[in-house]
């Protein structure tokens, strides 16, 4: 027979915080259709992604006053964010653990938390690196911003495939009906 491995109700907090990520996402994301431009067609993650000053200031002369104003609300607003998201996937990590005692599993639920946290620190650093770079851009902070947050992108996908794995159906059952 097959083992059916059957989780409880997801939690009232847990939907919530997951509510709360969707939210603040898409209200992200409306924000960065304000910051689209001709040098910056993918809006604030462009400038997450410029390595260099020259390429940050490009991007910060095509938004103009209006859109530094908008970047600047969009960075300052990620930092609520990063914290719910992260305690969201946290919490969603917890949840889809319950039903997993194997050591695999735990070990992969510890090394998926420790992506998801590496994830926030690295996106808090680059939002701040952001923040600093916005009125004079140099080299070293647009280089440090563009690792920051290719790391946070990186830990975010491979936490991700963590929890797929921590999922993931057994070959073996863990108890055998007879």
């Amino acid at each position: 027979m097959k083992h059916e491995a059957t989780l409880p109700p997801l939690p009232r907090s847990l939907k919530l915080g997951l509510l709360a990520t969707l939210g603040l996402f898409l209200t992200l994301l409306a924000i960065n259709q304000l910051l689209v431009s001709p040098v910056a067609s993918k809006g604030i993650v462009d400038l997450e992604l410029a390595s260099n000053a020259e390429r940050t200031l490009a991007i910060l002369t095509s938004w103009g006053e209006q859109g530094m104003l908008w970047a600047q609300v969009s960075l300052w607003l990620d930092f609520l964010f990063i914290a719910i998201y992260v305690v969201s996937l946290l919490a969603l990590t917890g949840y889809l653990l319950q039903d997993r005692p194997g050591i695999r599993e735990r070990k992969v639920g510890h090394s998926v938390r420790a992506l998801f946290v590496g994830a926030g620190v690295c996106d808090v650093a680059e939002n701040v690196l952001l923040l600093n770079n916005l009125s004079a851009p140099s080299d070293s902070v647009s280089l440090a911003a563009a690792l920051c947050a290719m790391i946070k992108f990186t830990a975010l996908l491979l936490g991700g495939a963590g929890l797929l794995v921590i999922r993931a159906e057994r070959r073996h059952p863990l108890e055998t009906s007879r």
